[in-house]
């Protein structure tokens, strides 16, 4: 089994910091891509940054400036530290990577969510 556990998020107002943290567990061989999406009331999930095992981050372009997302490939974990928040910010956060099991499976990997609320 693989478990993604996300920590963080909560209430900001508008210009404040929050930091979402990511861990992966389980009968995990390697993993490449590992992020973040997320998920505004009434609006599909979005891609809101994310890196490759090899250090690759591609980030919204509505998120470009403010957001840094860093990964420890050693221990199986993702961060995202979101400056300079903005009300449309808000939305439910996933964690998600791309895994490849002992088993040698690969599938994408989600975890419950984490709401962020910025408000005006």
């Amino acid at each position: 089994q693989v478990q993604l556990v996300e920590s963080g998020g909560g209430l900001a107002q508008a210009g404040g910091s929050l930091t979402l943290s990511c861990a992966a567990s389980g009968s995990i061989d390697s993993i490449n891509a590992m992020g973040w999406y997320r998920q505004a009331p009434g609006k599909q999930r979005e891609l809101v940054a994310t890196s490759t095992s090899g250090g690759t981050t591609t980030y919204a372009d509505s998120v470009k400036g403010r957001f840094t997302i860093a990964r420890d490939n050693a221990k199986n974990t993702v961060t995202l530290q979101m400056n300079s928040l903005k009300p449309e910010d808000t939305g439910v956060y996933y964690c998600h990577a791309d895994i490849r099991r002992w088993s040698g499976t690969r599938a994408d990997y989600w975890g419950k969510g984490t709401l962020v609320t910025v408000s005006s």
